[in-house]
C-alpha cells in the first residue's frame, strides 16, 4: 500500500482541523477525511482510506480514532500515530472536562442546578434511537441477525451487568461464526505473518491494570482499568459504548446519577471530534471528590482508557488483515457481534429512558429530537444548543409565574 510521506506538522495540522471541525459522527467524518486527506493533500488513496476504514469497523474500540491513529501510522509510523491520537481526541476531552467542571459547580452552588437540561435529558434518548437505526439498517441483513439482536436486547434489558457484554458478544461471534460456509471463497491461500508486539502490549497494560487496581484499591488506577476494559470491548462505535458506561458507573458503581449521565450523553452529541469523549465527562465526575485537580485528571484518565486500547489493536492487526480476513469464519463472526452491539444499542434506549418519568413532556421531547433529526437538516449541534435554550427559556418563564 503506497503512502505518501509528510512533515509531521501538515498531518497534525489537517488533524487538529478536523478535532475541531467533525461534527455528526463517524460518517460525517469519513466524509471530511476523504475531502481533506485524499483528495485535497494526497496522504494516501480513496482505496486505501476505505480499507483501513473497513478494517476499523471491524475492531472494537472509537473507529474514528483508529482510523487517524491508522492513517498517522501508515504515513509516519508509530510516532505519527500517537501524535495523531493526542491532537484528535485533546479538544473533546478538554471539552468534556470542563463540561463536567460545570455541571459538579453548579449542582453544589445553586438550587436545581440541572434545570436548564430539562429538555436535552430526554433529548439523549432521541439520539440514541436515531443511532439505533442507522446502526441497525447497516448491521442487521439476514434473520439469524435479527434474532441475535432481540436475543441480546432482552438479555442487556434484564441482566445489565457490565460482565454480561462481552460474554454475549463473544456468543455471538462464535454463532454465527459456525455458518462460515455461506461466506465467498477467496482462492488465494492466506498467508498470516503475525507480529504480537502490539497485542501483548495490549494484553499487557489490560490484566496490569486490572491487578493493580485489584490488590491497590486506588480509584485512579480501577477507573483506567474500567475504561480500557470498555475499549477494548466495544463494537460499533459511540453508541453502543453507551449501556456498558451508563450499567457500570450509574447503575453498578453510582458515580454519576442517571440525570449527570444523560446531561452529559447530550453535551457530547453536539461536540466535534471522537463520540467517545462522553468517558472523559464520567471520568472527571467519577473523581470530583478529589476536586477541581481530581475531575481533570480523571477525565485524562478515561480518556487514555478507552482510547489506547483500540490504537494498540490497530496497529497489531494492520500488518495482517490482509491474510486474516480471508478465513470464512472470521468474516462470518462479525455477522454475529455487530448483531449484539445493535441489540445492546436497543437496550441502552431503554435503559436511559427508564429513571426518567414516563410523562408526556418527555416522550415528546424524545420524539421531536427524533423527527428533527430524521427530517431536518439541522446539526446536532445546533439541536443541542435549541435545547437547552429551551430549558432556560421554560425555567425562568416557570419563576415568573
Amino acid at each position: 500500500m503506497a503512502v505518501k510521506r509528510v512533515r509531521y506538522y501538515f498531518y497534525l495540522r489537517d488533524v487538529l482541523v478536523l478535532s475541531v471541525t467533525a461534527f455528526g459522527g463517524p460518517q460525517a467524518f469519513l466524509a471530511m477525511v476523504l475531502d481533506i486527506m485524499v483528495r485535497k493533500r494526497g496522504y494516501l488513496s480513496e482505496n486505501d482510506l476505505m480499507e483501513l476504514n473497513a478494517l476499523c469497523q471491524v475492531l472494537p474500540g472509537p473507529t474514528s480514532t483508529q482510523t487517524i491513529s491508522a492513517i498517522g501510522y501508515r504515513i509516519g509510523g508509530p510516532n505519527l500515530a500517537y501524535l495523531s491520537l493526542f491532537v484528535w481526541i485533546l479538544p473533546a476531552t478538554l471539552l468534556m472536562i470542563l463540561a463536567a467542571v460545570l455541571i459538579d459547580f453548579l449542582q453544589e452552588n445553586t438550587a436545581g442546578s440541572l434545570d436548564f437540561a430539562k429538555f436535552i435529558q430526554p433529548m439523549a434518548i432521541g439520539f440514541i434511537i436515531f443511532a439505533a437505526q442507522k446502526t441497525i439498517r447497516i448491521m442487521i441483513q439476514t434473520k439469524e441477525a435479527m434474532v441475535l439482536m432481540m436475543l441480546s436486547a432482552f438479555v442487556a434489558f434484564f441482566y445489565n451487568s457490565p460482565f454480561v457484554f462481552p460474554l454475549m458478544l463473544a456468543i455471538g461471534g462464535l454463532s454465527t461464526s459456525l455458518k462460515y460456509n455461506k461466506q465467498p471463497k477467496v482462492n488465494d491461500k492466506a498467508i498470516l505473518n503475525v507480529k504480537w508486539a502490539n497485542f501483548i502490549l495490549w494484553a499487557g497494560v489490560l490484566i496490569g491494570a486490572a491487578v493493580l487496581g485489584h490488590f491497590t484499591r486506588l480509584l485512579p488506577i480501577r477507573l483506567f482499568e474500567n475504561f480500557y476494559r470498555n475499549g477494548s470491548l466495544i463494537f460499533g462505535g459511540g453508541q453502543v459504548l453507551v449501556p456498558y458506561l451508563y450499567t457500570e458507573f450509574v447503575e453498578f458503581k453510582n458515580y454519576l446519577t442517571s440525570e449527570e449521565f444523560l446531561t452529559g450523553y447530550a453535551i457530547s452529541q453536539g461536540l466535534p471530534g471522537p463520540t467517545f469523549s462522553i468517558s472523559t465527562y464520567i471520568g472527571a465526575l467519577s473523581m470530583r471528590e478529589f476536586g477541581l485537580s481530581g475531575k481533570i485528571l480523571g477525565g485524562f484518565i478515561a480518556a487514555a482508557g478507552i482510547f489506547l486500547p483500540g490504537t494498540f489493536l490497530i496497529f497489531f492487526v494492520i500488518r495482517f488483515w490482509d491474510g486474516l480476513k480471508k478465513y470464512r469464519p472470521v468474516r462470518a463472526a462479525l455477522e454475529g457481534i455487530n448483531a449484539v452491539s445493535c441489540g445492546m444499542l436497543l437496550a441502552a434506549a431503554y435503559l436511559l429512558f427508564e429513571p426518567l418519568d414516563a410523562n408526556t413532556f418527555n416522550i415528546l421531547a424524545i420524539v421531536a429530537t427524533y423527527a428533527l433529526l430524521q427530517f431536518t437538516k439541522l446539526s446536532s449541534p445546533l439541536i443541542i444548543a435549541l435545547g437547552i435554550v429551551a430549558g432556560i427559556s421554560y425555567n425562568w418563564v416557570i419563576a415568573l409565574i
